[in-house]
């Protein structure tokens, strides 16, 4: 049985007002988690902010249980930006099976790209006019859905996955946070590369510029090569299919083929393993992946990724649908968490492997769980 707490604050007349607040918030997400773990569910290693929905807040470390089982049959509507990749197909392993552990029905819907914004708005306001109970959503932009969110949430509640979104009409967010996923990768390049030592040119990637990650992913990036010899001295935005990105690429090394290293999506490092390759490249290049596929653990194994953060996609497709589950049964505890972001490179690939964030090779992409 779930305990409730009434929690009162003396409000000391020496504690800043952001100390306060901060304080408070972890308070109270200490309180809710329980001491003790009852549930056969095992607990998940989960990182929530001090202030939800925003990244910037301080973050803690938090055991969360999920639920044990949903209280009826919710019709769960996900909207995903595309399939094009085997990220957001690990996002849809996650989903479909905790949807088929806590015995929802699920639907899902994918817009086909970064590019396509009135797609999925079409796709999410058919959702929510075809018996969903709720909506959770990877959007294609970061503020591009909010009056569409607003009018849907007239009707049903909506949870955002993943790809960071405008707070509007927002119940709650699964997600890490780009900026960090930027400079941890950024970090590892300048650890390689410190300042001082011979300046490397760097070829940058980010994806599709007004997506709701690359602004973010960038930010973080750019931060950290300030501590290293690193100069990018191409960028080339784009969205994240493979054909794009092979174009993308290629046109880079024409403009530059001075080029050391490539930094980019994880389908931008795969497509520059095969370039690299045909132009007898691979020795004198090298490759970075600011997240984590199928394609960039492959390129690990095999030295041809230098490494990648990874933010668990399986398992922030998990949390989506019990966070949507919470929301609709009243039991929502913490509104903002997210797995803790890790870099992999050869040295820890065998450990941390595809737990968690690959989904099984056999897996393809499921639309439907009844």
């Amino acid at each position: 049985m779930q305990k409730h707490y009434r929690l009162n604050i003396v409000k000391h007349p020496f504690m800043r007002p952001v100390t306060r607040v901060l304080c408070l918030a972890l308070i109270v997400i200490g309180l809710y988690l329980p001491s003790h773990v009852s549930s056969d569910t095992p607990t998940w290693d989960l990182e929530t902010w001090a202030i939800p929905f925003d990244y910037s807040s301080p973050t803690q470390a938090i055991k969360y249980q999920p639920l044990d089982t949903a209280s009826k049959k919710w019709r769960i509507c996900a909207s995903y930006p595309h399939l094009k990749d085997s990220y957001w197909l690990s996002v849809n392993y996650g989903m479909v099976e905790e949807a088929k552990r806590l015995g929802v029905a699920l639907q899902v819907v994918e817009a086909g790209g970064y590019p396509n914004l009135q797609r999925q708005i079409n796709q999410i306001t058919a959702c929510s006019a075809n018996s969903t109970d709720i909506l959770i959503v990877g959007t294609v932009s970061f503020d591009g859905l909010s009056e569409t969110i607003l009018q849907i949430t007239e009707n049903i509640p909506v949870v955002s996955v993943v790809n960071d979104i405008a707070d509007p009409g927002i119940a709650a967010k699964v997600g890490v946070s780009w900026t960090t996923m930027g400079q941890i990768i950024g970090q590892h390049l300048a650890k390689l590369h410190p300042i001082g030592s011979p300046t490397i040119k760097v070829a940058w990637f980010p994806g599709p510029e007004t997506s709701g990650w690359v602004p973010f992913v960038e930010k973080g990036f750019r931060s950290a090569l300030r501590k290293s010899s690193a100069e990018i001295v191409v960028t080339k935005y784009g969205d994240t299919g493979k054909e794009i990105q092979l174009i993308l690429i290629e046109e880079a090394l024409e403009e530059r083929p001075d080029i050391d290293i490539i930094v980019g999506s994880a389908v931008t490092a795969e497509a520059a393993v095969s370039v690299l390759r045909d132009q007898q490249l691979t020795e004198q290049i090298h490759i970075l992946a600011d997240y984590y596929t199928h394609a960039v653990y492959r390129g690990i194994k095999r030295n041809r990724i230098i490494a990648a953060p990874t933010d668990f996609p399986v398992m922030q497709g998990r949390m989506g649908i019990e966070q949507a589950v919470r929301v609709l049964e009243g039991k929502l505890i913490v509104k903002h968490a997210g797995p803790a972001i890790k870099l992999v490179d050869i040295h820890n690939v065998d450990e941390i492997g595809s737990s968690e964030s690959l989904a099984p090779a056999m897996f393809t992409p499921t639309f439907i769980v009844k």
